[in-house]
């Protein structure tokens, strides 16, 4: 065996048991949110909401929660982050940010700014370290720990904006890699700066033959796209035939579990998967522990504190904001099987901040959770209460149904001749011999089943749904005409009416 791997994994086995026991989270939880106040009780946010006087609370989660409004993005950037952009010190959190994260998350939205800490980037660092501390606990040969890391996400090259420096989360993490990481950071500060997403994946195929890459690290369509991309420019029959010793993918940003099947065409052997939850405003969630069902540990104590609101129409708004009142729990309050939407307040300076996701718990005292949807992926326009969940689960039957692989789809309401329908487009590769109006009838039957307010709605208001078959490749054809294809960008599973016409009106031009 390789001495040098042997090294490096028992290192990593020996400082995973050095480690600290980790505090139960609930206490952790407690002791970061006391951090949080602490350190910002003298900014312009801390004193107008009167931190001082929260501290004194001999129960802190409450008063922090009866004291302080939610904010979303757009509230948060109004009231306060404006002035953080503009330069002005100690807004939210003490100082100014030398980076700004921007965000579009889904394709077709405008970039937000979110501010980005040095402390913040300390504890994305941190709980990446845990994450690599955590393969001692998997079957995971020697050599495996001297191989390269392939990590495929927005370009390093940040803009100079105003005295700081502008790029998504995923280039901003990149650029700040530890020194002794950047001897296994593949593919390398140079093709990392390249902007141009097909371009950086060409440079990448071309020096794929130099490389021994034995993980990969990216969202799961565009890291497929990449291998595609290598494969076909080496004249490949599989990836494995030029980096054997592949043996990892930690995946993130959207549900691995639909790419699974196309993804293994593309292998000679399975990998080992591992699901990571980096978003622009901080690395919530990580899997540290071998399961089946890829359930991630909140990062609580990475200098973000969690609170959760029941996810029920009432408390949120149309665009998914939650509403004035709306009730949050603790990590100490929250019930398994439950789906909540996540309010974070972080070492950035965000507090009880909506991200915008919903989750599930699968195990409350190790904090463990899955990722089920968005908040504003809740399609409620003629009273269907239709989320993201929902619709999944639909999916899912189709594709046991009828053995199809489908790896993206998007759906909005739209109206035809004055009526209301659900529109459904679906990527998939084996579809050429299915009939969209029995997928549609399929769909529609499913949904019924599964939401009573789904059902009262196809009675009344939603006449019915339409489904459009494409390929997946199509999905990604649309993201590069929008300009957000590669990086932290994602395939949007509901979409407004105005851009499900203008995705129509792409796919009859190309199909002409």
């Amino acid at each position: 065996m390789p001495l040098l791997g042997k090294l490096i994994k028992k290192s990593i086995d020996v400082a995973s048991d050095l480690l600290e026991e980790d505090k139960n989270p609930i206490e952790a939880q407690a002791e970061v949110l006391k951090n949080l106040l602490e350190i910002a009780k003298n900014t312009d946010f801390g004193k107008r909401y009167q931190f001082n006087e929260i501290l004194k609370s001999r129960d802190l989660p409450k008063s922090f929660r009866v004291s302080i409004p939610c904010f979303d993005y757009d509230r948060m950037f109004g009231e306060w982050w404006h002035k953080t952009v503009e330069g002005i010190p100690d807004v939210t959190w003490p100082g100014s940010p030398e980076y700004f994260a921007l965000s579009s998350g889904t394709t077709g939205s405008q970039s937000k700014r979110i501010p980005v800490t040095n402390e913040m980037i300390e504890a994305i660092r941190s709980t990446g370290i845990k994450q690599v501390m955590s393969l001692s606990d998997y079957d995971l040969p020697d050599e495996f720990f001297q191989k390269g890391i392939l990590m495929l996400g927005s370009s390093t090259e940040l803009e100079e904006r105003d005295g700081h420096l502008e790029g998504e989360i995923s280039g901003i993490s990149a650029s700040n890699i530890p020194f002794w990481f950047k001897g296994y950071y593949k593919p390398g500060e140079e093709i990392s700066k390249i902007q141009d997403w097909d371009e950086r994946v060409l440079r990448i195929a071309e020096q794929a033959p130099n490389w021994d890459i034995g993980a990969l690290s990216g969202i799961p369509s565009w890291i497929e796209l990449m291998l595609k991309k290598v494969i076909e420019y080496n004249n490949l029959k599989n990836i494995h035939e030029i980096w054997p010793s592949l043996s990892v993918f930690t995946t993130g940003g959207v549900p691995f579990e639909p790419h699974k099947e196309s993804f293994e065409k593309l292998l000679d052997h399975p990998l080992l998967y591992l699901d990571t939850y980096l978003a622009s405003e901080g690395f919530i969630a990580l899997q540290v522990n071998p399961n089946d069902d890829m359930s991630m540990q909140l990062a609580y104590n990475g200098g973000i504190y969690f609170e959760f609101i029941p996810f029920e129409p009432e408390y949120f708004d149309e665009n998914g904001a939650p509403l004035e009142g709306a009730p949050s729990l603790s990590l100490a309050q929250v019930e398994e099987g439950n789906e909540y939407a996540m309010l974070i307040s972080t070492v950035s300076g965000a507090w009880r901040y909506s991200i915008g996701d919903t989750v599930k718990f699968t195990d409350r005292e190790k904090a463990e959770i899955k990722i089920t949807g968005r908040t504003k992926f809740f399609m409620n326009v003629v009273g269907s209460q239709l989320s993201v969940h929902k619709m999944t689960d639909a999916i899912q039957k189709l594709k046991e149904e009828f053995d199809m692989a489908i790896s993206e789809f998007t759906v909005a309401a739209v109206k035809y001749d004055g009526e209301f329908y659900h529109q459904w487009v679906i990527g998939t590769e084996n579809g050429s011999n299915l009939n969209e109006e029995v997928l549609a009838d399929k769909l529609d039957e499913a949904l019924q089943s599964a939401n009573k307010n789904y059902g009262v709605a196809r009675s009344k208001a939603l006449k019915g749904v339409k489904v459009k078959l494409i390929t997946s490749e199509v999905f990604y054809d649309w993201a590069e005409q929008t300009k957000k294809k590669g990086g932290q960008i994602k395939i949007p599973q509901m979409m407004k009416e105005s851009e499900m016409k203008a995705f129509l009106d792409f796919l009859k031009l190309n199909a002409s």
